[in-house]
């Protein structure tokens, strides 16, 4: 077939935002920017669809949702239909096709990286940014175990909040496309986010750093509790500092990812020094002045490099303002979370 569905991140840029996602173009983004992002590729939105119409997934999933979505019935009924519709797409297989060109950067991925099997994380990336709905799957090893990753991210567009998302925006509920991202894992030291802008009170003098041991998905998830830094924006001065109760940390295993208790050590511990935060600092004011707006970024610290080359970017996405979000959307997040028991990180998905 004559269309894409695989790029490198560095072929990318934000104006390929269509193609594979808004994650994958920014990504590409900052490596024109020469920061340090890992190595990696990206799935493009035209791999979904062809997945979806090639394995004829699509035809069953609208099939399914004629006899059994009931436009009038409660916000429960989501969670069946979710479980429904990716049981279809995970059980199908990828067309052989699609996989060979997976398989073969993954195999160059691997090359680059000197090693037989890297270790990749695979992330949603949409053309709309739909920040913790989709899942993200870390410590990824092999080509049997991406391919079955790769379904599931996909699968992951049909969770029950988005499902009722795309029903009460009137939009259709049979497909959401989405791009992947498959990067290679970082030994993390410490890891979490940076708010460009105080995401509570759009303060744009302060920017504020969430933080714990091992891998930032802990924080991102809300299911800890993070250390918390305030940093003056204009001189990257730290002027609060607040020691998180950090009582768990994820870490990688031989497979997938670990919870593991947090040391009283450690848990006493800020996880971040000054300089580390400096540097933090100053990346996401590059990255806010180059696109021009309000940024969240995801950061980790490489355990095996020195600063300021430790710093590795995982992503970086427009900014919410907690105050920008509508009612509407508050009560619409609250009852989904009821009743599907929240969306979030469980076994290395987000």
């Amino acid at each position: 077939m004559s269309r894409k569905w695989i790029f490198w991140l560095e072929e990318l840029g934000r104006e390929h935002s269509d193609q594979v996602g808004k994650k994958c173009a920014n990504l590409g983004e900052m490596i024109r920017m020469g920061l340090k992002v890992p190595d990696g590729f990206a799935l493009s939105v035209e791999a979904y669809t062809d997945f979806m119409e090639m394995t004829g997934a699509i035809h069953k999933i609208q099939e399914y949702l004629s006899n059994n979505y009931n436009e009038g019935k409660d916000l429960g009924q989501f969670n069946q239909l979710s479980a429904d519709i990716r049981q279809i797409i995970e059980g199908e297989n990828m067309p052989k096709e699609l996989e060979e060109t997976i398989v073969k950067h993954y195999r160059e991925l691997c090359r680059r990286c000197n090693t037989s099997e890297v270790a990749v994380s695979t992330r949603s990336a949409g053309p709309v940014s739909h920040p913790g709905q989709y899942e993200t799957y870390l410590n990824v090893i092999g080509e049997f175990e991406l391919i079955e990753k790769i379904k599931k991210v996909w699968a992951s567009t049909f969770n029950p909040r988005s499902l009722a998302s795309r029903a009460r925006k009137g939009m259709p509920l049979a497909s959401d496309p989405i791009g992947v991202a498959v990067q290679k894992m970082v030994k993390s030291k410490a890891a979490g986010i940076i708010f460009t802008v105080d995401p509570n009170t759009g303060d744009a003098s302060r920017m504020i750093i969430e933080a714990n041991w091992g891998l930032g998905e802990s924080v991102v998830s809300g299911e800890t509790l993070p250390d918390v830094y305030v940093l003056e924006k204009d001189t990257l001065e730290v002027k609060e500092k607040r020691l998180g109760l950090k009582s768990k940390y994820l870490t990688c295993g031989e497979l997938g990812v670990t919870e593991v208790e947090t040391s009283p050590e450690k848990s006493s511990a800020f996880c971040l020094c000054d300089e580390e935060l400096k540097e933090i600092g100053k990346l996401s004011k590059m990255i806010e002045n180059h696109f021009g707006v309000p940024q969240d970024v995801e950061w980790a610290i490489d355990q095996d490099a020195p600063l300021p080359d430790s710093i590795v970017l995982l992503q970086a996405r427009s900014e919410i303002i907690a105050q920008s979000k509508t009612t509407t959307d508050q009560i619409i997040d609250l009852m989904l979370n009821r009743f599907s028991g929240g969306i979030g990180f469980s076994g290395g998905d987000i």
